[in-house]
């Protein structure tokens, strides 16, 4: 079972987060954040894997982007959760489920007066 977070903004659906390690994250680092839409920590992730490349030598770099990538699976979920929060999101639950699809079914009969937003979303997707 995985756990997932409920983060709410008026006038719009809910949006999960996952608790826990991410191997996306360490594996893609920034581009898996963007894909996120969490734009402040990725251009900062990327800002310093360039400088972490540019400047130090190879042995080093090596380590250091290896600690990065190691970093970003113990906090990527974190750092999209702030990107949310900065958005205007609150967190307003926990949920457990085996996936996010079950987690949302979880979410909205718990909340029924969030599945009124939750069409609302997809009929514009």
């Amino acid at each position: 079972m995985k756990i997932w977070t409920a983060h709410e903004k008026p006038h719009a659906a809910p949006v999960l987060a996952r608790e826990g390690f991410s191997w996306s994250a360490a594996v893609f680092g920034p581009f898996w954040l963007a894909a996120r839409r969490a734009w402040v920590p990725a251009g900062m992730v990327l800002l310093l894997d360039v400088l972490i490349l540019v400047l130090a030598y190879s042995p080093a770099s090596f380590v250091l982007i290896a600690g990065m990538a190691l970093l970003m699976g113990l906090s990527g979920h974190d750092l999209v959760r702030w990107s949310l929060s900065q958005s205007g999101y609150f967190q307003t639950g926990v949920i457990v489920a085996r996936n996010e699809d079950e987690a949302r079914i979880r979410l909205l009969n718990a909340r029924p007066d969030l599945v009124e937003r939750e069409m609302v979303a997809e009929t514009a997707a």
